[in-house]
This record gives C-alpha cells, sequence and structure tokens, in this order.
C-alpha cells in the first residue's frame, strides 16, 4: 500500500493544505502510518497528538490516531487546545514526540499538521522525506494503544507556576480559536483587571480571521480598550503559537517590538546573550538589541528553523515579525503566545512604565507592515530567485539569508516567498516617507520584471 500526497501541502516546516481539496482524510491516515514508521526507526514509542478547534480537526485526527495505531505507536490525545499546549505535552508527558492537527493562522478551510520526533521539530527536508516513504509504502504494522489525558490545567498552571508579578487593566482576544479555554483559565490565575472577548472556539471564525499580524483583524480589541479604558491588549492566532498586541491607544505592538521590550530582563539576567529576530525584523530592533549588551541575530522566517537556530546559538530568546515569540529563558525554547503574554506583563511591569510609554520611547522609523502578494504556487520561490540573481548583477547589497533583503541609502527592503500560503511577502523601511516611497518603487519594479503586480492579498 502507498500513498501519494499534493505537493504543495509539504511545506518548509508543517504540513498544509486545502480541507477537501489537497488535503483529505486519506492523507491524514497515511501520514499517521509514515510518521509512526519513521518515529519507530528512530526508537519513538508513544506519540501525543492534539488538535484546533476547526470544523474539520477532528476528523483529520480520527483519521491520523488510526494510522499511527496501525503501524505500532502508542498514542496520547491531549484533546482541542493551541498548539503550544501540545509542544508542552511533549516536553513533560511521558511521550517520544507529537503531533497537533492545526491550520495556525490561516483562513478556515486551511487544516494541517505541526510534528515533532526525539531530535526536535519535523521540517525541510525531513517533511519531504516522509512525502516518499509514503509514496513507497514503507509502513510497519502493529497494533498501538490510545489513551486520553487532559493536561489543560496542568498546562495553565505552569504559564504562571514563576509569574513575576505586574497588575494591569487588560484586554484579550482569542479570535475563537483554539487558545479560548486555555486563556479564560490562564486569565483567572493573573492579577489585575482582565475582559475576554470570542473565547468560544469556532473553527468558522465568525468575528475576524485569527492572524493577529493583520492590523484590521485587531480592530475588535482595540475596541475593547478603548471603551473599556485599558492599559493594553493581546490577541492571538488560531492556534495560540502567534502574538498580537495593542497599547493603550490602540497602536499596534510589532513582533519586532515586543522582542525588544521581552529581550531587556533577559538580557539583564544573561548580559551578552544572542538574541534572534527573523529577516522581517526592523533595523531598529536589531539596534536595540546591540545597546542593550545583547548579541543580535538576524535569521530565517519559520518556526522551525528558529527554533533549530536557537539550540545552535543557546539564544534565551527568539521572535518573529508574524508573533511567534520563543522563550528558552525559564521556558522550553517553542513559540507560545500565552507564555509570551505572562511574559509582556512582566516586561511591562518592570519597566515601571506603561505600555503606551514604551511605545512612544521606541525609535522612529517608517515602515510598512508585512505585504503580501499572491503569486502562483508554482512561481513564488522562482521569482525571489530572479530578482535575487538581478540585484546580485547590479551588485546591490543583498543579504540572502531568506529571499532577498536589500540595504540602500534610504534603509531596507524585503522579499521573500512564504511557506505556508500563495504569496510572495515583502516588507520595508525608511529613516522618511521619501525613502519609503522610493523602496516600494523598487519592489515594484522587481516584482514587475517578473511579471507580479504589487496586489495585497485579501486577508
Amino acid at each position: 500500500m502507498t500513498h501519494s500526497f499534493d505537493p504543495t501541502i509539504l511545506r518548509e516546516y508543517d504540513i498544509r493544505g486545502i480541507v477537501g481539496r489537497t488535503l483529505h482524510e486519506e492523507d491524514a491516515y497515511a501520514l499517521g502510518r509514515t510518521f509512526a514508521s519513521e518515529g519507530r526507526d528512530q526508537g519513538a514509542k508513544r506519540i501525543a497528538v492534539g488538535r484546533d478547534g476547526r470544523t474539520h480537526s477532528q476528523g483529520l485526527e480520527d483519521a491520523l490516531v488510526r494510522g499511527l495505531t496501525e503501524s505500532g505507536i502508542d498514542v496520547v490525545r491531549i484533546g482541542e487546545g493551541p498548539s503550544p499546549m501540545l509542544y508542552w505535552a511533549v516536553a513533560e508527558l511521558d511521550v517520544d514526540g507529537g503531533i497537533q492537527i492545526t491550520g495556525s493562522h490561516n483562513p478556515a478551510e486551511y487544516n494541517g499538521f505541526k510534528m515533532l520526533l526525539p531530535g526536535g521539530s519535523v521540517f525541510g527536508t525531513q517533511i519531504q522525506d516522509l512525502g516518499r516513504r509514503a509514496g513507497e509504502g514503507r509502513w510497519h504494522e502493529g497494533q498501538g494503544k490510545v489513551e486520553d489525558v487532559d493536561i489543560i490545567d496542568r498546562y495553565v498552571d505552569r504559564l504562571v507556576s514563576d509569574f513575576r508579578g505586574g497588575e494591569f487593566k487588560i484586554g484579550w482576544d482569542a479570535g475563537n480559536g483554539a487558545a479560548g479555554p486555555a486563556l479564560e483559565k490562564l486569565v483567572r490565575k493573573l492579577p489585575g483587571e482582565h475582559h475576554t472577548i470570542f473565547t468560544e472556539v469556532d473553527g468558522n471564525f465568525p468575528n475576524h480571521h485569527p492572524d493577529p499580524t493583520v492590523e484590521k483583524n485587531l480592530e475588535d480589541l482595540k475596541g475593547l480598550v478603548r471603551d473599556k479604558g485599558l492599559d493594553f491588549g493581546i490577541a492571538f492566532d488560531g492556534d495560540g503559537d502567534r502574538i498580537g498586541a495593542v497599547d493603550g491607544q490602540g497602536r499596534v505592538i510589532w513582533g519586532d517590538q515586543l522582542v525588544m521590550i521581552l529581550a531587556g530582563p533577559v538580557l539583564e539576567e544573561q548580559p551578552g546573550a544572542p538574541i534572534i529576530a527573523d529577516v522581517k525584523a526592523s533595523q531598529t530592533l536589531f539596534d536595540r538589541i546591540a545597546a542593550m549588551g545583547g548579541e543580535p541575530l538576524m535569521w530565517k522566517t519559520g518556526h522551525s528553523l528558529i527554533k533549530q537556530k536557537m539550540k545552535e546559538t543557546g539564544a534565551p530568546l527568539a521572535g518573529e515579525m508574524s508573533g511567534h515569540i520563543f522563550f528558552k529563558h525559564r521556558w522550553y525554547g517553542f513559540d507560545d503566545a500565552l507564555y509570551a503574554s505572562v511574559r509582556l506583563i512582566e516586561a511591562v511591569a518592570a519597566s515601571g512604565k506603561s505600555l503606551t510609554a514604551i511605545r512612544d520611547a521606541m525609535p522612529v522609523s517608517i515602515a510598512t507592515p508585512e505585504m503580501r502578494f499572491p503569486v502562483d504556487e508554482s512561481r513564488k520561490f522562482a521569482v525571489v530567485e530572479e530578482v535575487r540573481d538581478r540585484l546580485s548583477a547590479e551588485g546591490a547589497k543583498v543579504d540572502a539569508t531568506d529571499g532577498v533583503r536589500v540595504s540602500t541609502g534610504d534603509g531596507w527592503w524585503l522579499l521573500r516567498a512564504s511557506n505556508t500560503q500563495d504569496v510572495l511577502v515583502g516588507r520595508a523601511e525608511a529613516k522618511d516617507a521619501e525613502g519609503l516611497e522610493r523602496l516600494l518603487e523598487t519592489i515594484d519594479g522587481q516584482l514587475a520584471h517578473s511579471g507580479v503586480e504589487r496586489t495585497e492579498a485579501d486577508h
């Protein structure tokens, strides 16, 4: 018996596709058979499985678990919850790996799988290897057992187990994602005044799309902060591994600005430590880390890639513009928006200022939000290569860590292929509006050379 996955779902750091079109329950079953067989080759015996709140996650879980057990792996089902709860289960339970069924921040019709084996996250060539193994049908046979374990209360207790204080009036928006029930438990354990919205899990996301890096998705949170006179607000994505935030005036605190705030207390305890941010982050962040005595390190976008780099460098903290925040300092090294929220409360309290005042004091630059340009899946990586080759031939100052990040006298601009959607991702930052306009014109010109129009993807 063999199985062929749609090649578009075998992504850089997870498996993800559109349910009913590129991803089916048959794929979940085949993944279970393949993942279990690969796991057994690595010595794994028990795997934790969790799921988000999408309407098709339960069906995918049932098929996945059937595949895992039929290849001889025991399964510990932890039920519905955020991806970080699954990561915590892998760290704390007697298991050898885990799979979270989730479409993350993608629209409701998407779903997928985030995977861990004894060596850590499964990504890159390992995901391609799983695809090849399924195609060859190299599956072990066996009959694993299934156990259900309720861990949400233990997970939430751990989130606050060494909380160092901070009492504020905070608004929270779970976006009808999988973090909602855990959030309701969390706020009951925190001091201060807390107002939550959209904590009911609903895989149709009836209120707004659950991606806090897109500003229009934060309008409800801004309204809550304004109407209740709150100190700040925090939002999560569909599976609780991305954080978004707004200050008391409703201004967005972007991912790189959050890292700037969170790095201060970490560097006080670990002076000189490397702090990692992805290629989309502002230059002001890297400059600020250096000014605080840290070692700024720019790296590739992607939660699995960042986690690997943290292991290599021993970095206590890393973050992405997408709102993935990774704490190894006092935590486990995985991206967890609920834990990042706890640390944000601590960091603001430790500063002795309001989050609004912290935001006021940040270095001024003019930057675009993350721009997403629709492009055919088959073309997105090729376009970036074409742009890189043209710029290199022109002698431009190009950093090719992840896509192309180009530095000019005006500032910098970035173009990279998304590993999770059929889009190119762009960003630009300049000293003034005129410089930003010149950078955007350059992006327009490069895209046009490759037959792509700079129209924003609908989100």
